[in-house]
Protein backbone atom coordinates (compact mmCIF):
# COMPACT_ATOMS: atom_id res chain seq x y z
CA UNK A 1 0.00 0.00 0.00
CA UNK A 2 0.98 3.73 -0.65
CA UNK A 3 -1.08 6.33 -0.69
CA UNK A 4 0.34 9.81 -1.26
CA UNK A 5 -1.41 12.81 1.04
CA UNK A 6 1.44 15.16 0.73
CA UNK A 7 0.19 17.59 -2.67
CA UNK A 8 1.24 20.47 -0.96
CA UNK A 9 4.99 19.67 -0.82
CA UNK A 10 5.11 18.72 -4.65
CA UNK A 11 2.15 16.82 -6.86
CA UNK A 12 2.85 14.11 -8.86
CA UNK A 13 3.98 14.58 -12.51
CA UNK A 14 0.13 14.67 -14.62
CA UNK A 15 -0.21 12.40 -17.62
CA UNK A 16 -0.38 15.31 -19.70
CA UNK A 17 2.56 16.94 -18.19
CA UNK A 18 4.66 13.67 -18.29
CA UNK A 19 3.61 13.08 -22.10
CA UNK A 20 4.47 16.73 -23.04
CA UNK A 21 7.91 16.69 -21.36
CA UNK A 22 9.30 13.62 -22.85
CA UNK A 23 8.24 15.23 -26.41
CA UNK A 24 9.97 18.35 -25.79
CA UNK A 25 13.14 16.90 -24.33
CA UNK A 26 13.48 14.55 -27.49
CA UNK A 27 12.18 17.08 -30.12
CA UNK A 28 12.16 20.85 -28.73
CA UNK A 29 16.09 20.70 -27.63
CA UNK A 30 17.37 23.60 -29.29
CA UNK A 31 17.89 27.29 -27.45
CA UNK A 32 15.20 29.42 -27.71
CA UNK A 33 17.20 32.10 -27.92
CA UNK A 34 18.66 30.83 -31.41
CA UNK A 35 17.09 31.91 -34.78
CA UNK A 36 17.37 28.78 -36.85
CA UNK A 37 14.72 26.22 -36.63
CA UNK A 38 15.35 24.30 -33.91
CA UNK A 39 15.49 27.21 -31.78
CA UNK A 40 12.26 28.70 -33.12
CA UNK A 41 10.69 25.15 -32.21
CA UNK A 42 11.80 25.43 -28.65
CA UNK A 43 10.55 29.35 -28.30
CA UNK A 44 7.54 28.39 -30.01
CA UNK A 45 6.99 25.39 -26.88
CA UNK A 46 7.70 28.46 -24.29
CA UNK A 47 5.29 30.67 -26.02
CA UNK A 48 2.65 27.77 -25.83
CA UNK A 49 3.28 27.53 -22.16
CA UNK A 50 3.31 31.04 -21.17
CA UNK A 51 -0.10 31.01 -22.85
CA UNK A 52 -1.02 28.20 -20.70
CA UNK A 53 -0.18 29.52 -17.56
CA UNK A 54 -1.53 32.92 -18.71
CA UNK A 55 -4.87 31.15 -19.07
CA UNK A 56 -4.88 29.43 -15.64
CA UNK A 57 -4.63 32.85 -13.78
CA UNK A 58 -6.59 35.12 -15.83
CA UNK A 59 -3.77 37.05 -17.32
CA UNK A 60 -2.12 37.98 -20.41
CA UNK A 61 0.50 36.06 -21.91
CA UNK A 62 2.90 38.76 -22.43
CA UNK A 63 3.31 39.80 -18.22
CA UNK A 64 4.29 36.23 -17.56
CA UNK A 65 7.85 35.94 -16.59
CA UNK A 66 8.96 32.33 -16.23
CA UNK A 67 10.86 31.08 -13.82
CA UNK A 68 12.68 28.53 -11.95
CA UNK A 69 10.07 28.14 -9.26
CA UNK A 70 8.00 29.60 -6.80
CA UNK A 71 10.70 30.59 -4.26
CA UNK A 72 12.40 32.57 -7.02
CA UNK A 73 9.18 33.72 -8.33
CA UNK A 74 8.35 35.15 -4.77
CA UNK A 75 12.33 36.59 -4.56
CA UNK A 76 11.63 38.05 -7.99
CA UNK A 77 8.63 40.33 -7.02
CA UNK A 78 9.84 41.19 -3.90
CA UNK A 79 13.24 42.44 -4.64
CA UNK A 80 12.99 43.55 -7.27
CA UNK A 81 9.77 45.55 -6.76
CA UNK A 82 12.10 46.95 -4.10
CA UNK A 83 15.36 47.79 -6.48
CA UNK A 84 12.58 49.60 -8.33
CA UNK A 85 10.89 51.63 -5.11
CA UNK A 86 11.74 55.47 -5.28
CA UNK A 87 13.83 56.03 -1.85
CA UNK A 88 10.38 57.42 -0.42
CA UNK A 89 9.16 54.23 -0.24
CA UNK A 90 11.56 52.32 1.70
CA UNK A 91 8.61 50.05 3.62
CA UNK A 92 7.41 46.19 3.10
CA UNK A 93 4.26 45.12 4.30
CA UNK A 94 3.99 41.20 4.63
CA UNK A 95 1.85 38.82 6.60
CA UNK A 96 2.96 36.88 9.46
CA UNK A 97 2.39 33.47 7.84
CA UNK A 98 3.74 34.34 4.81
CA UNK A 99 5.85 31.82 2.88
CA UNK A 100 9.76 31.83 4.05
CA UNK A 101 10.54 32.58 -0.16
CA UNK A 102 8.85 35.98 1.11
CA UNK A 103 9.74 36.74 4.92
CA UNK A 104 12.91 35.46 4.43
CA UNK A 105 13.62 37.83 2.09
CA UNK A 106 11.59 40.68 3.35
CA UNK A 107 13.33 40.06 6.67
CA UNK A 108 16.93 40.11 4.46
CA UNK A 109 16.32 43.42 3.06
CA UNK A 110 14.91 44.85 6.37
CA UNK A 111 18.38 44.07 7.42
CA UNK A 112 19.29 45.83 4.62
CA UNK A 113 17.53 49.02 5.58
CA UNK A 114 14.06 48.52 4.47
CA UNK A 115 11.21 48.90 6.99
CA UNK A 116 8.88 46.04 7.63
CA UNK A 117 5.87 44.98 9.30
CA UNK A 118 4.61 41.58 9.54
CA UNK A 119 0.51 41.75 10.05
CA UNK A 120 -0.46 39.34 12.23
CA UNK A 121 -3.40 36.67 11.61
CA UNK A 122 -6.31 35.35 13.64
CA UNK A 123 -6.50 32.19 15.61
CA UNK A 124 -8.68 30.80 12.21
CA UNK A 125 -5.51 31.87 10.04
CA UNK A 126 -6.77 34.84 8.76
CA UNK A 127 -4.88 37.74 8.00
CA UNK A 128 -5.79 40.91 10.41
CA UNK A 129 -7.17 43.15 7.39
CA UNK A 130 -7.44 46.19 9.73
CA UNK A 131 -3.91 45.92 11.22
CA UNK A 132 -2.73 45.22 7.52
CA UNK A 133 -4.84 48.61 6.87
CA UNK A 134 -3.48 50.41 9.83
CA UNK A 135 0.73 49.34 8.66
CA UNK A 136 0.32 50.38 4.82
CA UNK A 137 1.24 54.16 4.96
CA UNK A 138 2.25 56.14 1.79
CA UNK A 139 6.36 55.27 2.58
CA UNK A 140 5.08 51.51 1.55
CA UNK A 141 6.53 49.80 -1.33
CA UNK A 142 4.69 46.54 -1.55
CA UNK A 143 2.15 44.38 0.61
CA UNK A 144 2.97 40.67 0.27
CA UNK A 145 -0.15 38.50 1.47
CA UNK A 146 -0.59 34.93 0.22
CA UNK A 147 -3.38 33.35 -1.71
CA UNK A 148 -3.91 30.41 -0.07
CA UNK A 149 -1.77 29.08 2.94
CA UNK A 150 0.64 26.23 2.72
CA UNK A 151 0.17 24.84 5.83
CA UNK A 152 -3.63 25.30 6.70
CA UNK A 153 -5.16 25.91 3.36
CA UNK A 154 -6.48 29.35 4.76
CA UNK A 155 -7.87 31.51 1.47
CA UNK A 156 -6.99 34.98 2.69
CA UNK A 157 -8.75 38.25 1.72
CA UNK A 158 -6.48 39.38 -1.02
CA UNK A 159 -8.42 41.72 -2.85
CA UNK A 160 -9.19 43.71 0.27
CA UNK A 161 -6.00 44.03 0.90
CA UNK A 162 -4.91 45.13 -2.57
CA UNK A 163 -7.56 47.71 -2.42
CA UNK A 164 -5.57 48.76 0.85
CA UNK A 165 -1.85 48.69 -0.70
CA UNK A 166 -3.54 50.64 -3.65
CA UNK A 167 -5.07 53.25 -1.75
CA UNK A 168 -1.62 54.16 -0.73
CA UNK A 169 0.21 54.06 -3.93
CA UNK A 170 2.07 50.86 -3.15
CA UNK A 171 1.90 47.43 -5.00
CA UNK A 172 0.22 44.44 -3.86
CA UNK A 173 1.79 40.97 -4.11
CA UNK A 174 0.10 37.43 -3.50
CA UNK A 175 2.06 34.17 -3.29
CA UNK A 176 -0.47 31.68 -5.38
CA UNK A 177 1.54 28.82 -5.52
CA UNK A 178 -1.02 27.06 -3.41
CA UNK A 179 -3.63 27.87 -4.94
CA UNK A 180 -3.11 28.19 -8.71
CA UNK A 181 -4.68 24.79 -10.51
CA UNK A 182 -6.72 23.76 -6.75
CA UNK A 183 -9.13 26.57 -6.81
CA UNK A 184 -10.35 29.72 -9.44
CA UNK A 185 -7.52 32.37 -9.83
CA UNK A 186 -8.19 35.46 -11.49
CA UNK A 187 -5.38 38.29 -11.49
CA UNK A 188 -7.80 40.92 -12.60
CA UNK A 189 -10.55 40.17 -9.97
CA UNK A 190 -7.59 39.74 -7.31
CA UNK A 191 -6.81 43.35 -8.30
CA UNK A 192 -3.18 42.20 -8.02
CA UNK A 193 0.36 43.30 -9.30
CA UNK A 194 2.30 40.74 -8.92
CA UNK A 195 1.47 37.11 -9.03
CA UNK A 196 3.61 33.69 -7.93
CA UNK A 197 3.06 30.04 -8.70
CA UNK A 198 5.04 26.77 -9.29
CA UNK A 199 4.21 24.21 -11.42
CA UNK A 200 5.03 21.38 -9.38
CA UNK A 201 2.39 22.12 -7.01
CA UNK A 202 -0.40 21.27 -9.91
CA UNK A 203 0.65 18.11 -12.24
CA UNK A 204 3.92 20.04 -13.19
CA UNK A 205 7.69 19.31 -13.41
CA UNK A 206 9.58 20.87 -10.23
CA UNK A 207 11.89 23.33 -11.21
CA UNK A 208 9.52 25.72 -13.23
CA UNK A 209 7.39 28.60 -11.94
CA UNK A 210 5.78 31.81 -13.05
CA UNK A 211 5.44 35.76 -12.16
CA UNK A 212 2.90 37.13 -13.45
CA UNK A 213 3.21 41.03 -14.08
CA UNK A 214 0.95 43.53 -14.09
CA UNK A 215 1.51 45.20 -17.61
CA UNK A 216 3.42 48.78 -17.05
CA UNK A 217 5.33 47.78 -13.81
CA UNK A 218 9.15 47.87 -14.15
CA UNK A 219 10.95 45.08 -12.02
CA UNK A 220 14.68 45.06 -11.75
CA UNK A 221 15.79 41.60 -12.66
CA UNK A 222 18.00 40.00 -9.84
CA UNK A 223 19.39 37.53 -12.25
CA UNK A 224 21.66 38.80 -14.82
CA UNK A 225 23.57 37.97 -17.76
CA UNK A 226 21.34 38.16 -20.59
CA UNK A 227 17.90 39.28 -22.27
CA UNK A 228 15.96 36.46 -22.12
CA UNK A 229 11.85 36.69 -20.98
CA UNK A 230 12.37 40.82 -21.82
CA UNK A 231 15.35 41.03 -20.07
CA UNK A 232 13.79 39.86 -16.26
CA UNK A 233 15.36 37.18 -16.13
CA UNK A 234 18.70 36.16 -17.46
CA UNK A 235 19.26 32.51 -18.46
CA UNK A 236 18.63 29.99 -21.01
CA UNK A 237 15.13 28.16 -20.11
CA UNK A 238 14.36 24.92 -19.40
CA UNK A 239 12.55 24.33 -22.43
CA UNK A 240 11.06 20.97 -21.58
CA UNK A 241 10.14 21.44 -18.08
CA UNK A 242 8.37 24.76 -19.23
CA UNK A 243 6.74 22.82 -21.44
CA UNK A 244 5.56 20.76 -19.17
CA UNK A 245 4.40 23.28 -17.11
CA UNK A 246 2.26 24.11 -19.38
CA UNK A 247 0.53 21.14 -20.29
CA UNK A 248 -0.11 20.73 -16.49
CA UNK A 249 -1.63 24.42 -16.28
CA UNK A 250 -4.09 23.22 -19.20
CA UNK A 251 -4.84 20.47 -17.37
CA UNK A 252 -5.48 21.69 -13.93
CA UNK A 253 -7.54 24.57 -15.65
CA UNK A 254 -9.82 21.90 -17.89
CA UNK A 255 -11.16 20.52 -14.45
CA UNK A 256 -11.04 23.27 -12.30
CA UNK A 257 -14.59 23.18 -11.30
CA UNK A 258 -14.93 19.32 -11.01
CA UNK A 259 -11.66 18.68 -9.67
CA UNK A 260 -11.43 21.16 -6.73
CA UNK A 261 -14.84 19.99 -5.53
CA UNK A 262 -14.06 16.00 -5.55
CA UNK A 263 -10.83 16.48 -3.29
CA UNK A 264 -12.75 18.74 -1.27
CA UNK A 265 -15.38 16.20 -0.41
CA UNK A 266 -12.37 13.39 0.31
CA UNK A 267 -10.97 15.85 2.35
CA UNK A 268 -14.35 16.68 4.54
CA UNK A 269 -15.04 12.99 4.55
CA UNK A 270 -11.64 12.29 6.61
CA UNK A 271 -11.79 15.82 8.87
CA UNK A 272 -15.22 14.36 10.35
CA UNK A 273 -14.61 10.82 10.59
CA UNK A 274 -11.44 11.12 12.40
CA UNK A 275 -13.07 13.92 14.65
CA UNK A 276 -16.23 11.71 15.24
CA UNK A 277 -13.74 8.67 15.45
CA UNK A 278 -10.82 9.87 18.12
CA UNK A 279 -11.12 12.56 21.15
CA UNK A 280 -8.76 15.40 21.27
CA UNK A 281 -8.45 16.45 17.66
CA UNK A 282 -8.84 20.39 16.24
CA UNK A 283 -8.66 21.20 12.44
CA UNK A 284 -6.32 24.09 12.09
CA UNK A 285 -8.01 26.82 10.38
CA UNK A 286 -11.41 24.96 9.99
CA UNK A 287 -13.33 27.50 10.84
CA UNK A 288 -12.54 29.97 7.67
CA UNK A 289 -12.71 29.05 3.85
CA UNK A 290 -9.80 26.71 2.83
CA UNK A 291 -8.76 25.47 -0.51
CA UNK A 292 -10.45 21.90 -0.71
CA UNK A 293 -7.49 19.95 -0.93
CA UNK A 294 -5.86 20.67 2.47
CA UNK A 295 -6.27 19.53 6.32
CA UNK A 296 -4.14 20.43 9.17
CA UNK A 297 -5.07 18.34 12.19
CA UNK A 298 -3.73 18.87 15.68
CA UNK A 299 -3.80 15.25 17.69
CA UNK A 300 -3.75 15.84 21.75
CA UNK A 301 -1.49 13.64 23.06
CA UNK A 302 0.65 12.60 20.41
CA UNK A 303 3.95 14.58 18.46
CA UNK A 304 3.19 15.26 14.97
CA UNK A 305 6.40 14.37 13.85
CA UNK A 306 6.03 10.48 15.62
CA UNK A 307 2.78 9.99 13.38
CA UNK A 308 3.89 10.93 10.21
CA UNK A 309 6.90 8.24 10.82
CA UNK A 310 4.73 6.15 11.87
CA UNK A 311 2.08 6.56 9.07
CA UNK A 312 5.33 6.62 6.34
CA UNK A 313 5.86 2.48 7.83
CA UNK A 314 1.63 2.33 6.73
CA UNK A 315 2.92 3.63 3.30
CA UNK A 316 1.00 6.93 3.73
CA UNK A 317 2.92 10.36 3.23
CA UNK A 318 1.55 13.35 5.55
CA UNK A 319 3.40 16.05 6.67
CA UNK A 320 3.74 18.22 9.72
CA UNK A 321 3.76 21.33 7.52
CA UNK A 322 6.21 22.89 4.63
CA UNK A 323 8.44 20.87 3.22
CA UNK A 324 10.60 23.81 2.36
CA UNK A 325 10.90 24.01 6.18
CA UNK A 326 11.62 20.41 7.16
CA UNK A 327 14.83 19.50 8.71
CA UNK A 328 14.70 22.14 11.30
CA UNK A 329 13.47 21.96 14.88
CA UNK A 330 11.59 25.25 15.09
CA UNK A 331 7.55 24.76 14.96
CA UNK A 332 5.38 25.78 12.67
CA UNK A 333 5.16 29.73 12.66
CA UNK A 334 2.09 30.06 10.95
CA UNK A 335 0.87 27.67 13.48
CA UNK A 336 2.56 29.79 16.07
CA UNK A 337 1.00 33.06 14.25
CA UNK A 338 -2.24 31.84 14.76
CA UNK A 339 -1.83 31.78 18.66
CA UNK A 340 -2.40 28.35 18.95
CA UNK A 341 -0.78 26.65 22.51
CA UNK A 342 2.02 24.91 22.05
CA UNK A 343 0.89 21.35 22.33
CA UNK A 344 -1.56 22.06 19.41
CA UNK A 345 1.56 23.04 16.84
CA UNK A 346 3.82 20.21 17.72
CA UNK A 347 1.15 17.55 17.36
CA UNK A 348 -0.26 19.21 14.27
CA UNK A 349 -0.20 17.10 10.66
CA UNK A 350 -0.80 18.81 7.70
CA UNK A 351 -3.16 15.72 4.96
CA UNK A 352 -2.82 17.37 1.40
CA UNK A 353 -5.05 15.47 -1.47
CA UNK A 354 -4.82 15.71 -4.90
CA UNK A 355 -6.44 14.86 -7.99
CA UNK A 356 -5.87 11.02 -7.66
CA UNK A 357 -6.50 10.50 -4.41
CA UNK A 358 -10.02 7.80 -4.11
CA UNK A 359 -12.48 7.61 -1.06
CA UNK A 360 -10.80 4.11 -0.78
CA UNK A 361 -7.46 5.52 0.11
CA UNK A 362 -8.99 7.99 2.45
CA UNK A 363 -10.88 5.80 4.23
CA UNK A 364 -7.21 3.68 4.49
CA UNK A 365 -5.65 6.45 5.95
CA UNK A 366 -8.60 7.43 8.36
CA UNK A 367 -8.39 3.84 9.71
CA UNK A 368 -4.27 3.78 9.58
CA UNK A 369 -4.18 7.46 11.79
CA UNK A 370 -6.94 6.23 13.91
CA UNK A 371 -4.75 2.97 14.86
CA UNK A 372 -1.35 4.88 14.99
CA UNK A 373 -2.99 7.42 16.96
CA UNK A 374 -4.79 5.37 19.87
CA UNK A 375 -0.82 3.29 19.49
CA UNK A 376 0.63 6.40 20.13
CA UNK A 377 -0.96 8.07 23.17
CA UNK A 378 -0.92 4.29 25.13
CA UNK A 379 2.84 4.74 24.68
CA UNK A 380 2.90 8.49 26.07
CA UNK A 381 0.98 7.47 28.88
CA UNK A 382 3.19 4.70 29.87
CA UNK A 383 6.18 6.84 29.42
Amino acid sequence: MAIYLDYNASAPLCDAAADRLTRALREEFGNASSIHRFGQRAKAALDEARDRIAHLIGGDPAEVVLTGGGTESDNLAVRGSAARAPDARRHLVVSAIEHEAVLTTARALARDGWSLTEVPCSSDGLVDVESLAAAVTEKTALVSVMLANNETGVVQPVAECARIAHAHGAWMHTDAVQAAGKMSVDVRALDVDLLSLSAHKFGGPQGVGALWIRKGLSLRAHTTGGRQERGRRAGTENVAGIAAAGAAARDARAHLEAAPRAVATLRDRLESTLLATLPGLHVNGGAAARVGNTANISFEGVEGESLVIALDLDGVAVSTGSACSSGTLEPSHVLRAMGLPPHRVQSAVRFSLGPATTTAEIDTVIDAVARRVEKLRRLRSRG
